[in-house]
C-alpha cells in the first residue's frame, strides 16, 4: 500500500464536525430522564428552578441502541478520568426510578 492509499484511508476515517456558535454555548440541566422503545433511547435534559413546580425540557436526543450503549461507555470511561483527576463524585441525592423511565 502506497502513501496515497494510506492517505485516502485515513481521510475515510476522519470526520469533520461542525460546531456553530449557538449550539457550542450549551444549555443547563440538572435532570435527565431516559426512555425507551426496542428501536431507540430518548434522553430528554431538562433545566429545574428551586421552587417552581415546573421544568422545562432544555433539549432532547434520540439514539439508537447501539449508539446508546456506546454513549454510556463513554460516559464511564469519561467519569473514570474524571475521578481519577479531581476525587470520587458523591451521591448528593438519592437516585429515583420512575415508572418509564430513570432520572438521572
Amino acid at each position: 500500500m502506497d502513501n496515497q492509499d494510506q492517505n485516502q484511508n485515513q481521510d475515510q476515517n476522519n470526520i469533520n464536525i461542525n460546531l456553530n456558535e449557538m449550539v457550542a454555548q450549551g444549555v443547563y440541566c440538572n435532570l435527565a430522564l431516559v426512555n425507551n422503545s426496542p428501536s431507540e433511547f430518548v434522553l430528554d435534559f431538562i433545566q429545574m428552578m428551586p421552587g417552581v413546580q415546573q421544568a422545562n425540557v432544555r433539549s432532547r436526543v434520540i439514539l439508537a441502541p447501539l449508539h446508546a450503549k456506546r454513549v454510556l461507555a463513554a460516559l464511564q470511561q469519561n467519569i473514570a478520568n474524571y475521578e481519577q483527576q479531581f476525587g470520587e463524585i458523591k451521591e448528593v441525592e438519592p437516585f429515583v426510578l420512575g415508572q418509564n423511565n430513570v432520572q438521572a
